[in-house]
């Protein structure tokens, strides 16, 4: 069973920083891509990086560039999302999803496809 389970969220202040996991199981292959998305309250869910675990291809959202970055640990089927200089605007569910198609970025229909269902809370207060 292929399953996507994340951590790492919790309530912090402004400017410090978190270090989100998301562990991967059940794949039969290594080659996939793995996205972290958020969904901040009253808004759409959005792709903010990205990474391919085949080559380490990475993306990022131009928005979000600059203070987070994306790493996968392929011997521990983990992606890591490193948040620095949190600020309020970060807080958000973030959730972790996979493309079997091992396509970073992706965008569009059949994207991602694979998704956890769950996600980790992030909060930052001022």
């Amino acid at each position: 069973e292929v399953q996507l389970v994340e951590s790492g969220g919790g309530l912090v202040l402004a400017g410090g920083r978190l270090r989100l996991s998301c562990v991967a199981s059940g794949f039969t292959s290594d080659t996939y891509a793995v996205a972290w998305f958020r969904q901040a309250p009253g808004k759409e869910r959005q792709a903010i990086a990205c990474v391919s675990r085949s080559d380490g291809t990475a993306w990022y959202d131009e928005t979000v560039q600059d203070r987070f970055t994306i790493a996968a640990d392929t011997a521990k089927n983990t992606v890591f999302l490193q948040i620095d200089i949190l600020k309020p605007e970060d807080t958000a569910i973030y959730d972790c999803a996979v493309d079997t198609a091992d396509r970073c970025p992706c965008s569009g229909h059949g994207c991602y496809s694979i998704v956890s269902g769950r996600g980790t809370q992030v909060t930052v207060v001022s």
